[in-house]
C-alpha cells in the first residue's frame, strides 16, 4: 500500500472517531491529512447510490407506512408477556419505512422507555453518529428491537419474551424490505439468526435473513463499556458501506 493510501485509511478512521465523540485526535491532525490526501471526498461525504428500491412505485412507501400502522395496531396493548406489567410505553420503531437500512437492537431502555422511541438515551446517540459517520441521516433509517418493552433493569430478553416478540420484528422486516440490517448486539443477532454464537464471532461476516444481508456488530451501549470496541465496529459498517456502494479512495 502506498504511503497515501495508507493516510487516506488513517484519515478515514480519525474521522469515524471524531464522529462518535472521540477527541483525543486534534482537529489540526485531521487538518493536515486533508492536505495530504487532497480534495478527494471521504467515504462520509459520498453520497449513497442507489440498491433496489423498496419503494419503487408511487404509492409505495403511503402503502408500508399503511402496513407498519396496521401491524402496530396488531400488537395493540400488548400483554402477552411479563414485560408488559412494568413498562412505561411500547416500543415499535421509528424510521424510513423505505429504508435501505435498517438497525435492530435488543429492546428499549429507560429512556426509550419513557419517551416511547428507540435508541434515545446515550446509546441512540452514538448509534446516530454512527448513521452519520456513514453518510446518512437518521431519518432515512428504520430502527427497531427484538423485543418492544423494557426488560426490568435493562436485563437481557428472556427467551420466551424474544419467542413471543420476534414475529413482530419479522413483519417489520417484511415491510420494509431493507437493502441491508445491522444487528446491534449479541441478543439481536442470535435471535435473528437463531443460534447461541456469540457475538465475538457473529460480527464482521455478512449472513442472509430471508435474502436480505446482515452484519451483526457489538451494541452501542457495549461501545460506551469499551471505547476500544470503536475500532471493530468501525471495521464492520466499511463492510456496510461498501456494499451501499460507498467506496473509499
Amino acid at each position: 500500500m502506498e504511503q497515501k493510501d495508507i493516510v487516506r485509511e488513517i484519515h478515514h478512521a480519525f474521522k469515524f472517531y471524531h464522529a462518535l465523540g472521540v477527541e483525543s485526535v486534534p482537529i489540526e491532525v485531521l487538518e493536515q491529512l486533508n492536505s495530504i490526501v487532497g480534495k478527494e471526498k471521504s467515504s462520509a461525504d459520498i453520497p449513497i447510490p442507489d440498491l433496489p428500491d423498496s419503494c419503487p412505485a408511487p404509492g409505495d412507501e403511503t402503502l408500508k407506512e399503511k402496513q407498519l400502522f396496521e401491524l402496530r395496531a396488531t400488537i395493540g396493548d400488548c400483554h402477552r408477556c411479563g414485560l408488559a406489567a412494568k413498562r412505561t410505553h411500547l416500543v415499535f420503531g421509528a424510521g424510513n419505512p423505505c429504508a435501505k437500512v435498517m438497525f435492530i437492537g435488543e429492546g428499549p431502555g429507560r429512556d426509550e422507555d419513557l419517551q416511547g422511541q428507540p435508541f434515545v438515551g446515550a446509546a441512540g446517540e452514538l448509534l446516530t453518529k454512527i448513521i452519520m459517520a456513514m453518510g446518512l441521516k437518521r431519518r432515512e433509517v428504520y430502527i427497531a428491537n427484538v423485543v418492544k418493552c423494557r426488560p426490568p433493569g435493562n436485563r437481557d430478553p428472556e427467551p420466551d419474551e424474544v419467542e413471543t416478540c420476534i414475529e413482530f420484528l419479522k413483519k417489520q422486516i417484511e415491510i420494509i424490505a431493507p437493502g441491508v440490517i445491522i444487528a446491534l448486539g449479541r441478543v439481536a443477532a442470535q435471535s435473528i439468526f437463531e443460534t447461541d454464537e456469540k457475538i465475538g464471532s457473529l460480527r464482521g461476516k455478512f449472513r442472509q435473513f430471508h435474502g436480505i444481508p446482515v452484519m451483526p456488530t457489538y451494541h452501542p451501549a457495549y461501545l460506551l463499556r469499551y471505547p476500544r470496541a470503536k475500532e471493530t465496529v468501525w471495521k464492520d459498517v466499511q463492510q456496510v458501506m461498501a456494499m451501499l456502494g460507498v467506496k473509499e479512495k
